[in-house]
């Protein structure tokens, strides 16, 4: 399964690169992964406070690898997210920690709250990817409508 989702996240990232970025395709994924929160409404799910803050913040550090692998390009009047070669590597990286952090993490804690954890860990993850892209495109949108307008008052 793990093997199944890395190859369609790298799918899904080549042609993502083939058209252009917009803040809708940026921001829908951690909308659409928050609605796996309602695990935590059932009991077996359920992790302590330290535990979450654990998730979140090891999720935010594997973020840094997939912010410092997305970049944005302007090709035309477009933006588009620029393909990187490392970001199969730091992909399969990621997967095979996981794997091996589930496995010594398995020992200790229960199914329920393993699973809670890592889907904090993969919304940390995300979440704070997608901003930091958000970011990153905004800064280039807006740079490309200053130099159109630039340009125009030239005109």
């Amino acid at each position: 399964m793990f093997v199944f989702i890395a190859v369609t996240m790298i799918i899904v990232r080549s042609r993502a690169s083939k058209k252009p970025a917009t803040v809708k395709k940026i921001i829908i994924p951690p909308l659409a992964m928050s609605t796996g929160a309602l695990m935590f409404i059932f009991p077996y799910f359920q992790v302590s406070w330290l535990q979450v803050l654990e998730a979140i913040s090891v999720g935010v550090l594997f973020s840094i690898l997939l912010i410092w692998t997305s970049n944005f390009e302007i090709k035309g009047k477009d933006i588009y997210l620029k393909p990187s070669k490392a970001f199969v590597f730091i992909l399969v990286f990621l997967l095979l920690f996981r794997i091996v952090l589930k496995i010594y993490l398995g020992q200790g804690i229960s199914v329920g709250e393993t699973s809670g954890m890592f889907y904090l860990l993969a919304f940390g993850m995300l979440f704070t990817w997608r901003v930091a892209m958000l970011i990153k495109f905004m800064k280039i949108k807006q740079n490309m409508e200053f130099n159109v307008n630039l340009s125009s008052r030239s005109n």
